[in-house]
This record gives C-alpha cells, structure tokens and sequence, in this order.
C-alpha cells in the first residue's frame, strides 16, 4: 500500500490557534495510508528577493519538506479579508527563486476556521488565487468555511459529532483528490 505524505501548513503562529486544533482533529479522519506533518514555520525569515541565493537555513528546510510530500494541506485564519501575512511568507519563500519553485503539482485541501460567521471565506479565496498561479491543483468541492462555535470539537479534541459527517466527507473528498493527482 503507498503511503502518502501530507506537508500540513497553518497559517497561524498563535499558540491557542483554532486552525492548528482544526489541524490535529481533521487528520485523524484520514486513512491510515496518509501521514501529516505540519510544517514548522515560525522560525522563517521575511521574504526578501536579496537572499535567495543564500536563503536561510529554515527556508531550506521549508523547501525539502514541500518537495518530499504527495500532498498540501492549508489551514487558513482570515485577517482583514485575506490570509494572514505569516501564510504569504511561506508561500513567497517555497516558490522562489523564480523557476524553483517546490508547489507546482502538489494537490492541496484547504480548510479555515474562525469565530465569524463567515468563517474564512475570503482568505481561502484568495489562498486560491495564489496557489492557481503556482500551479497547485486545489480541491474545489466540498468548501469548508467553519464557524467556531460550541460544539466544533469535543472535550478530547476531535470533530464533535455535529460537525462530523461534513468534515469526514471533506476528508475523503481530498483524500481521494490527492490519489487522483499522483504521478
């Protein structure tokens, strides 16, 4: 059976970040052939065109953990209407120099969670318009745009049973999205 890597993203750095806790109960609906790694990226610098001849250590280490998975899956805050800037950095850094880019190809899921009642509507949108120019085939059906409310997790930190069916269907949507796209 293959084993497929999934390079996890969050767009967060807040330690108590809905979208990390959305992260670590959304992956236990996965098969058991699909592993998750959530990326570290905290330790990134800001993205500035002058070193990419010389990039950072993290960047690196970004780029070789982008390259080694099957797949992508983001987990997006909305800030101001759009992705926070910390998600832009890692975006800008694995798709530079111009020509190097580790995204192309890789099939992604996107997810977002957030206390508006739009949940995070606007930032997937425009995660989607960045990840088309990078030629990330992204999974378009079912949109996941989740309200924070009672009830989202249970006490263990698993999808509580109102939110279940819909996010296990989600899973298996991608899940199968990523087997379709593999090479």
């Amino acid at each position: 059976m293959h084993q497929y890597r999934i390079a996890v993203i969050v767009g967060s750095l807040r330690r108590d970040s809905l979208n990390r806790k959305l992260a670590d109960a959304i992956i236990k609906l996965a098969p058991p052939e699909f592993s998750f790694t959530q990326l570290k990226i905290d330790d990134l610098p800001h993205y500035n065109q002058d070193d990419d001849a010389t990039p950072a250590a993290s960047v690196l280490r970004l780029k070789a953990d982008i390259a080694a998975a099957d797949g992508l899956l983001f987990l997006t805050p909305e800030y101001n209407r759009s992705i926070p800037g910390v998600l832009k950095n890692v975006l800008d850094h694995a798709s530079r120099p111009y020509g190097q880019s580790v995204w192309a190809s890789k099939p992604a899921g996107i997810l977002g969670v957030s206390v508006g009642a739009f949940g995070t509507s606007m930032a997937q949108q425009h995660l989607r318009n960045i990840l088309a120019y990078l030629d990330v085939p992204t999974l378009g059906q079912p949109e996941a745009y989740i309200h924070a409310k009672e009830g989202l997790f249970d006490e263990a930190g698993n999808i509580g049973a109102g939110n279940r069916d819909f996010l296990q269907n989600w899973m298996n949507r991608y899940v199968a999205w990523v087997k379709r796209h593999q090479v």
